[in-house]
């Protein structure tokens, strides 16, 4: 089990304050690298253990009040009611702080409904000092939080009989809670406040992007690859969540991608601009304020879509780190974890040049200590499908798959109104597209404006996200969401749908028809970045955008159900391959020209993968001999 999975013990920051009579500090006591841990005493009664290297520090936490407003940046405060001490929790892997809190509001509640033995009784009992660690939470668990709740909101409307009927239909009406704030954990200590506690976890990870989160949180420095639709995405989110957030910098080759995992490009993050200048300008550009806090405050450096990150500024990177850091070891010393696909979408070549890929950087080999590959394909069902496009990954056409793609012409996509989306190789055919289709339209145009936390950083919000400044709309848009707001429902990132009207009764926010189904009046959302500097920017909008058209290189990373493509202008590698493993079925896509020449695999790229295919075999069997000689057949 990897650290900090059972929800009852990781490693962070933990600052132990006593307060005084007007709630200040009192005292305060800062260990930096804590282990924190919860378990039971001989009374079977909940208990934090803080250890600081020497002897542990114990809290009984009989009242507790939990603060977690900020818990998605890894922080949180535990305040002990009764003894006056807070206990508050800084650069903690989030993922692992939001188990730990989930698991003691649950089990905190329902130790609470137990009756604890007194004073007295405990006094009797002689029972000798005894520490042992919780129980991870179980379903059973969540199911008697859930009845100790139910039982004392029922008593609360039995004793107030004037409120019953308002409290009855506020139980039977189910609001989607806001993306950006999970309430659970406070309810969970306030019965009055009614909540049910969800029993899924959500999505579980495979055996192979569980290993790959085990060499990363094992210190090694790792790439790993895999097809397009493998949740390459899904499982960098988890390592962001499973790393400490301060000296964690989650970037990626462009804006899009670093938004998805909600950091920030990798030239942001260097500060070294194109980094086409000489090193000892780079260098200089490296070490300005703010900038040069990066390079030294980080440990853990994750790079999305790195097939699109050129070898020469790979190399600059490294040598960069090594120089500011002034260390002998790859990289500075700051762990790498790189993801992406070599054979998606390349680095962008200057002029007639080839694409330098970042394997063919010189300092690749020293940096990467293990490659990984993840071969289980999740967007899409349909194992004729699949088989399709893996064989247009590598470059192959036959004549069945050409077949096949040329007949998709002719399937009928659209449904309730909702047109297919067309993908572009080109984005001035998209914002072309887009805007004469919303202006054919009739009636009046909606616009609605962003609220950002920091207008000066209107271009970084504008180029890290998806998120526009001013959105227009008209009824009859064609739409797509831009954020995961119910998976379970299918709003999800990339679904389609189309505007039926803007309800006065709901502030004119857009009422959307999805192809999934579903009917929703879409609010704002909230979306936080991280700017140069390390600032955190934020910007409120609705997560919508049009969706007649978007680019090739805009739709990395999500899956539609109904796309058109044009394949007539492909002019990179990999470019139709992305294209075509947007859809999520063979059935909800339409190819208008297909053309088997423009299915094209770099070269390079394939000779790099045969060769780590061959790597990862060869161990592979070196290991099955190994385990083979120490347990051979009986």
């Amino acid at each position: 089990m990897l650290q900090g999975d059972d929800g009852v013990s990781f490693k962070c920051c933990v600052t132990i304050q006593r307060l005084n009579s007007s709630g200040l500090a009192a005292t305060s006591q800062c260990i930096r690298r804590a282990s924190v841990s919860l378990e039971r005493n001989e009374f079977k009664e909940i208990v934090l253990r803080v250890h600081d290297g020497k002897a542990p520090r114990n809290f009984t936490l009989r009242d507790i009040k939990l603060f977690t407003r900020f818990s998605k940046d890894g922080k949180c405060t535990v305040k002990i009611i009764p003894d006056n001490i807070q206990i508050l929790i800084s650069d903690c892997p989030p993922d692992h702080l939001a188990t730990f809190l989930k698991t003691l509001s649950i089990k905190h509640l329902v130790w609470k409904s137990s009756k604890p033995l007194t004073d007295r009784d405990k006094f009797l009992a002689g029972l000798p000092r005894s520490f042992a660690t919780i129980s991870p939470l179980q379903q059973k668990d969540v199911q008697r939080a859930n009845n100790v709740r139910n039982r004392a909101c029922d008593q609360q409307l039995t004793s107030r009989p004037e409120r019953t009927n308002n409290a009855m239909n506020e139980r039977l009406q189910v609001k989607r809670p806001r993306a950006d704030h999970d309430e659970s954990m406070i309810t969970s200590l306030h019965p009055s406040k009614k909540h049910i506690f969800a029993s899924s976890s959500g999505r579980k990870l495979s055996k192979e992007q569980l290993s790959v989160l085990g060499a990363v949180l094992g210190g090694k420095n790792v790439f790993f690859t895999g097809s397009a639709g493998t949740g390459k995405s899904f499982l960098l989110k988890r390592i962001v969540g499973s790393l400490p957030p301060k000296s964690t910098y989650a970037t990626a080759s462009t804006g899009v991608a670093a938004c998805h995992i909600g950091g920030t490009t990798l030239h942001s993050f260097a500060g070294i601009g194109s980094g086409s200048g000489s090193l000892e300008h780079c260098l200089e550009l490296a070490q300005r304020p703010g900038v040069l806090q990066n390079w030294l405050g980080c440990r853990h450096l994750i790079i999305d879509e790195i097939s699109m990150v050129d070898a020469q500024f790979f190399d600059k990177l490294e040598a960069i780190a090594r120089s500011i850091r002034r260390s002998t070891e790859p990289f500075g010393g700051i762990q790498l974890i790189v993801c992406g696909d070599f054979l998606q979408l390349p680095p962008i070549s200057k002029g007639k040049d080839k694409p330098s890929f970042c394997f063919q950087a010189r300092c690749w080999k020293k940096c990467i200590q293990m490659n990984m590959e993840l071969t289980e394909v999740r967007r899409q069902t349909d194992q004729a499908f699949i088989s399709l496009l893996q064989a247009v990954r590598v470059g192959r056409v036959t004549k069945e798959i050409t077949c096949k793609l040329e007949m998709s012409a002719a399937h009928n996509i659209e449904r309730d109104g909702i047109l297919a989306t067309r993908l572009c190789t080109h984005k001035n055919d998209v914002e072309l597209t887009n805007e004469n289709k919303l202006q054919q339209l009739p009636g009046a145009c909606r616009q609605f404006e962003a609220v950002d936390s920091n207008p000066k950083a209107l271009r970084t919000l504008d180029t890290q996200s998806q998120i526009e400044n001013v959105l227009r709309l008209k009824v009859g848009a064609q739409v797509m969401l831009t954020k995961n707001l119910d998976v379970q429902r299918g709003l999800v990132n990339g679904a389609r749908g189309v505007v039926l009207d803007f309800p006065s009764a709901n502030q004119g926010l857009p009422r959307i028809h999805f192809l999934c189904g579903v009917t929703e009046v879409i609010k704002r959302e909230r979306w936080v970045f991280k700017a140069s500097g390390g600032q955190l920017t934020s910007r409120q909008q609705l997560p919508l955008k049009l969706a007649w058209a978007i680019s090739i290189h805009k739709s990395q990373g999500m899956t539609l159900d109904c796309v058109e493509i044009s394949l007539a202008r492909v002019f990179e590698s990999g470019q139709a391959y992305v294209a075509l493993s947007r859809a999520r079925s063979l059935e909800g896509l339409r190819v208008l020209d297909f053309n088997p020449n423009v299915v094209k695999a770099n070269q390079d790229v394939l000779l790099f993968y045969n060769k780590m295919t061959k790597e990862r075999l060869l161990l592979q069997s070196s290991m099955d001999g190994f385990y083979n000689k120490e347990n051979p057949p009986k």
